[in-house]
């Protein structure tokens, strides 16, 4: 998906124009990629922005969460962004290109790449570093968020979390207000025993000062350049199927009973979900329900149908080794038997 943040304000951001500047961020399932970038398109500082978002599902969830959603968008093929990286996303990164003017009011000024929460940053990175995009782009920096709740060096023993982490020039430590200090201090010893020249910061609801995670000029002296020294990978590896992560897109035109979904995250979920997000809808409720969950920890938060949406559910779970047929079953169980309107 792509999309272009319109507003320019007085206060504007100087950014030089040796090429277009791009930000990736990646983390794993959860750490609040989304928020950050919501956080990012909310308070711009004048830069009109360019958004490339990609999900591991389905249903494009994270573009219906974004607040600045316009109608200017492009979307990538499903599945994880480095995996399906070949030319899809050169292309995507071409069309923005076309619409960068330094100097022109109407240019873009900056590229944001989000990737899905199971995505190894390499072939990313090299996409920007060792094609002709090199020429044409800044690859300003990796910027990696972490769940400072639900992060453990054991937990997920994936190796696209240990890239993500390897590769990044900013660890952002999120939702430092849901454990103790001293538990963060603990993470960021551990990140730096692994990145000890990372910049590591500290964040809640992924707030943090713009300056100092956008046109940092890391990436050209740091771990991108490592990354490039480090042993080839081969990009058609799926990495994905080495980790055993999973997938399930859930849609319905009829609505879920509250009750029941209710006992299904309570008593049927799997622990081995480690991220789950939706728009849903509830018999007893008109609202349309933004759902979240991370880990064992989940919120909802109620917004009004668009005049252009039919009510319906749409949820997106992934995990690893899940039972698709068994999920799908089991939503459907909490469905009501008739489409109220």
């Amino acid at each position: 998906m792509i999309n272009i943040t319109q507003s320019r304000t007085s206060n504007a951001l100087e950014i030089p124009s040796q090429g277009l500047p791009v930000t990736i961020i990646t983390g794993f399932l959860g750490s609040g990629k989304t928020t950050l970038l919501n956080h990012i398109l909310s308070n711009n500082h004048g830069l009109k922005i360019a958004v490339l978002v990609n999900e591991f599902g389905d249903i494009n969830i994270d573009s219906q969460l974004l607040v600045t959603v316009t109608e200017d968008m492009i979307e990538l093929t499903n599945g994880c962004i480095c995996c399906t990286i070949d030319n899809n996303l050169t292309e995507a990164v071409y069309k923005i290109l076309q619409q960068y003017k330094p100097g022109e009011s109407d240019s873009i000024d900056y590229l944001i790449i989000e990737t899905t929460g199971v995505a190894d940053p390499l072939p990313i990175v090299l996409q920007f570093l060792g094609t002709d995009l090199r020429d044409l782009t800044r690859l300003d920096s990796i910027l990696t968020m972490i769940d400072a709740e639900t992060f453990t060096p054991e937990q997920y023993y994936s190796e696209a979390a240990k890239s993500q982490l390897l590769y990044s020039d900013i660890v952002l430590v999120n939702k430092t207000d849901l454990v103790s200090e001293a538990h963060v201090d603990s993470l960021e010893s551990y990140i730096y025993s692994i990145k000890d020249y990372a910049k590591v910061l500290r964040s809640q609801f992924g707030i943090v000062p713009l300056p100092l995670i956008l046109d940092v000029s890391f990436a050209q002296v740091g771990s991108s350049l490592q990354a490039l020294a480090a042993p080839k990978k081969d990009p058609t590896t799926n990495h994905l199927n080495a980790d055993g992560f999973v997938s399930i897109s859930f849609k319905s035109d009829r609505p879920f009973s509250l009750k029941k979904f209710q006992q299904f995250l309570d008593y049927q979920l799997p622990d081995t979900v480690f991220r789950a997000k939706g728009i849903l809808w509830f018999d007893e409720s008109p609202a349309r329900h933004v759902f979240q969950l991370s880990g064992h920890r989940f919120h909802i938060d109620d917004s009004v149908w668009m005049t252009t949406e039919l009510p319906s559910n749409q949820l997106v779970i992934i995990g690893r080794k899940l039972n698709k047929l068994q999920l799908h079953q089991q939503l459907t169980n909490c469905l009501t038997k008739h489409r109220h309107l």
